[in-house]
């Protein structure tokens, strides 16, 4: 499979690299550094130099693709719309374009604190991340009004740590467990969901076994 990965240089990016070349699968990660950031010498990844900001260069990093990774980020304090307005570009490229398959990381105040309100949206979520959640949350409107395939993780802190293969899963609401995931475990679950296609058309709260 030939799997475009944007936002490839942050922390859950490299992991989702890792976990793809370990498949088998051919990647192109995408983003503005990853000349600086990446190494140009594993077999089967292609690096491609690109803002998401920029229409053409997100479709033309979506030719040949079967599959799409977006782990966009930027900051949190509702300036930086990487990550509305970077997936507001890949859905209409991929509609335009192909391919049909997104899987894309979010945030776990994207998910429902309750069958009509969503965690962001109730009294005592932290302000300090309440814009960067209004962000995520607008990635995900344009995923659902697609006709795309998607899959949206939600996670709640994230450690740059390798994966153990083992987590919570709950749709649409955050499951039992810490308020923390390893990196890796995202990186994970990504790769069986690209194949096993259990968690189209989802939010997918995700946790830390221990």
């Amino acid at each position: 499979m030939k799997i475009t990965i944007f936002g490839a240089t942050g922390m859950t990016g490299k992991r989702c690299i890792d976990e793809a070349l370990a498949h088998g699968h051919h990647v192109r990660a995408f983003g503005r550094n990853v000349f600086e950031a990446l190494s140009t010498e594993r077999e089967r990844l292609e690096l491609f130099k690109g803002g998401v900001l920029s229409k053409g260069d997100v479709e033309d990093a979506l030719k040949g693709a079967d599959a799409v990774i977006s782990c966009l980020g930027g900051g949190i304090d509702g300036t930086d719309r990487t990550r509305s307005l970077g997936m507001k570009n890949i859905v209409e490229a991929m509609i335009k374009k192909g391919p049909k398959r997104i899987l894309a990381i979010g945030s776990t105040g994207v998910l429902q604190a309750d069958e009509t309100t969503l965690k962001y949206e109730k009294p005592g979520y932290p302000s300090a991340y309440k814009a960067v959640a209004i962000e995520h949350f607008e990635a995900w409107q344009y995923l659902e009004n697609s006709p795309l395939d998607w899959t949206f993780l939600c996670p709640p802190e994230i450690k740059d740590t390798p994966p153990t293969g083992e987590y919570n899963l709950e749709k649409d609401y955050a499951p039992d467990g810490p308020m923390w995931v390893n990196a890796g475990d995202l990186a994970h679950f990504i790769m069986h969901e690209l194949k096993a296609n259990e968690w189209v058309k989802c939010r997918v709260g995700i946790a830390a076994k221990v």
